[in-house]
């Protein structure tokens, strides 16, 4: 159902400071593409947040009927250690601190990124690109920097031309920043002296004999700068020009920035239309931080080993705990504050239960149509959870009340008023359905009791091609059966 068609989306921009009409390149499709993790370690609570925000927006956008293309990139190379152009790349020295491959430092630290995304219940993107993999596409994009004047080679690294640019285009627009200020107030160091200018940015680095990532190029052999991949990626997947880039408040600068003034150098113009950027998580009252101690691992909040938790929460009401914050602002994460996030959120649940032993009256003594449109209209203004959430309550006081005699709802109301607290709950907000799921588990153990007996009846009329066809044919759905002393038993693999 195209409901985008009745719905006004406001979108706020970072770019202009400004809540916007949203209105796609292309009607009814979305392109959006969001900057992932560098996977050199595993994945903190503020990387979650910052990606559960764009996981709500890219299901509200989908719950409006859009068709979207979300992109969100995996950064395996090029990232280097103080997020300027000197020093190793992340990976290489954890690679080398380890004494592992980079790729296995990689994929370890790729498969806890999806590991911790799965617990939190997020979609997949509908394509999740890496930097090594489109390393020719990177080197293209350096060629044609080159052409138009705006990079240079130095000793067998390229850097993108900064006052060069800042000629005829504006670098610093996204972050606020002023390119004479920053000139002046920055000191030339070693490791910058290849530059023409100190805020001139690697597009490729020439890799050392001992650096162990590194690829042939025109320039020699070297690695890619890490803002390059997402320019390279994001208009492979989405074009010249798209909808909404997301990430990390702390990457306007100089990530994002550079990634403007990249896109802008080849085309001539601007790469995004709504550039979005979500807010910082904080733990009681200060910056999340390994080396102070200040820190707590996403896995530490479900399992309960924290110091700074007195229990386990599960990982639906951390979710909920977070929605209950606008993306755009600072969220203080606390004991008390997932304590009470937990009481909201099984009042939540208990009221989504409650729903179905509603008694339908011949009247409404509720508008149920105008909560309806009020918990839209949040979301329409720049993805507000919070006043959603609060709409949310004030519905699950309408089941209550009607639960009560004390307000009456027809049939028809009742089914708008349930459909709207799942949607938005289970479908917008990202909550798992923790009923429909365990149902689920009942109904599949009900059917492979069933096939058990089977089997059993089977061995007892020593059809064994049979009996064996059951187990194997299970065992293939990753369903296996273990035969003892007790009887027949089964673990799903």
């Amino acid at each position: 159902m195209q409901l985008y068609k009745n719905h006004t989306l406001k979108i706020y921009n970072s770019l202009t400071g400004e809540k916007e009409l949203f209105k796609p390149v292309h009607e009814g499709n979305v392109g959006m593409y969001v900057c992932g993790p560098t996977v050199y370690s595993n994945v903190h609570l503020g990387n979650v947040r910052t990606f559960m925000s764009f996981d709500m927006i890219f299901r509200y956008l989908l719950h409006l009927g859009y068709k979207v293309r979300y992109v969100r990139n995996i950064t395996d190379v090029g990232h280097i250690v103080d997020d300027v152009d000197d020093g190793e790349d992340k990976i290489a020295k954890k690679a080398r601190v380890e004494q592992l491959e980079p790729m296995e430092i990689v994929q370890r630290y790729t498969v806890d990124f999806h590991d911790v995304l799965n617990q939190f219940n997020f979609l997949p993107p509908s394509i999740e690109p890496t930097a090594t993999g489109h390393i020719i596409e990177q080197i293209e994009i350096v060629k044609q920097i080159i052409d138009k004047g705006f990079a240079y080679e130095s000793n067998g690294s390229v850097y993108f031309d900064v006052v060069k640019f800042n000629e005829t285009h504006h670098y610093g627009k996204l972050s606020g920043r002023n390119i004479e200020e920053m000139l002046a107030n920055t000191r030339d160091t070693d490791g910058q002296s290849d530059k023409r200018n100190p805020q001139d940015f690697a597009l490729w680095k020439r890799a050392e004999p001992e650096h162990i990532m590194r690829w042939p190029s025109p320039w020699g052999v070297g690695f890619p700068g890490w803002h390059l991949e997402c320019t390279a990626m994001s208009t492979k997947y989405l074009g010249e020009t798209f909808d909404i880039h997301g990430g990390g408040m702390d990457l306007k600068f100089p990530h994002h920035e550079c990634e403007i003034a990249q896109n802008e150098a080849c085309t001539g113009h601007s790469p995004v239309n709504y550039w979005m950027h979500a807010n910082m998580l904080t733990l009681n009252g200060k910056k999340m931080s390994k080396s102070t101690g200040n820190n707590i691992l996403p896995s530490e909040i479900y399992n309960g080993g924290s110091p700074f938790l007195s229990k386990a929460f599960s990982p639906n009401v951390a979710r909920f705990f977070m929605m209950q914050a606008h993306y755009r602002s600072i969220l203080d994460f606390s004991n008390d504050g997932i304590l009470a996030a937990e009481k909201g959120f099984t009042r939540l649940m208990d009221g989504l239960e409650l729903i179905k032993e509603l008694k339908p009256n011949a009247v409404s003594s509720i508008d149920i149509a105008t909560w309806k449109q009020n918990c839209y209209e949040a979301m329409n203004d720049d993805f507000n959870t919070p006043i959603l959430i609060a709409n949310l309550f004030e519905g699950i006081k309408y089941v209550n009340l009607v639960n009560d005699g004390k307000e009456t709802l027809t049939a028809a109301d009742i089914t708008i008023l349930g459909e709207t607290l799942k949607n938005f709950t289970f479908d917008v907000l990202g909550i798992k359905d923790e009923k429909a799921v365990s149902n689920q588990t009942d109904k599949l153990e009900g059917v492979v009791e069933l096939l058990i007996n089977m089997r059993l009846e089977a061995r007892a009329n020593k059809d064994f091609a049979l009996s064996d066809q059951i187990r194997d044919q299970l065992l293939a759905l990753g369903i296996q059966l273990k035969d003892g002393k007790e009887g027949t038993t089964f673990s799903i693999q």
